[in-house]
C-alpha cells in the first residue's frame, strides 16, 4: 500500500511539473468580400472623402450635420482598414502604405470632427488626396493619362 501511495504521489508530482500544453494562437475570423473594389470606391469612399475634401464649402452648422461628418470621417478611416484585409490588399508594400495614409487621415478627421475643427479637417486634404492619387496611380490602369480623342 505504501508503494502504491509513493507511485501515485510521484506521478502527481511529475504531472504538476510537466509543461502546460501550448495555448493555440487566436484564429482570425474568416472574411468574405461582399462588394467589389468599385463598390467600395463609388458607394463608400468617394462620398465619405468628398465630405472631408469640401469641408470649407459644406461646413456643418447643426449637431446632426457634425455627427454626420464624423460618420463620414469614420467611414474613410474604416474603409482603409477594409482595403488592408486579406483578399483586398494587392500587396504588402505600396498598397498598405497608401491605405495607412488614408487610415491616418481618416482617424485625424474623426478627431477633428468631434472637436468641430474645420481648419484641421481642411489641413488633412493633402494627406488624403495623396493616399488616393498614389493608390490610383499604382493600381488603376490608365489613371492620369489623357482620354483618347472621340471619333465621329
Amino acid at each position: 500500500m505504501r508503494i502504491l501511495t509513493l507511485v501515485l504521489l510521484a506521478g502527481a508530482t511529475a504531472l504538476a511539473q510537466a509543461p502546460a500544453a501550448p495555448t493555440p494562437a487566436p484564429q482570425r475570423p474568416p472574411t468574405r468580400n461582399i462588394g467589389t473594389m468599385s463598390d467600395l470606391m463609388v458607394k463608400i469612399i468617394y462620398p465619405a472623402s468628398d465630405a472631408l475634401f469640401y469641408i470649407e464649402s459644406r461646413t456643418p452648422a447643426t449637431d446632426a450635420e457634425w455627427s454626420a461628418l464624423e460618420g463620414q470621417a469614420l467611414l474613410v478611416a474604416e474603409s482603409a482598414n477594409l482595403l488592408m484585409l486579406p483578399g483586398r490588399a494587392r500587396d504588402q508594400k505600396q498598397w498598405m502604405a497608401d491605405a495607412r495614409l488614408m487610415l491616418d487621415a481618416g482617424a485625424a478627421a474623426v478627431k477633428a470632427a468631434k472637436s468641430r475643427n474645420v481648419e484641421a479637417i481642411a489641413a488633412l486634404s493633402d494627406q488624403l488626396l495623396e493616399s488616393c492619387t498614389s493608390c490610383h496611380k499604382h493600381y488603376r490602369p490608365g489613371y492620369g493619362k489623357p482620354a483618347p480623342p472621340l471619333r465621329d
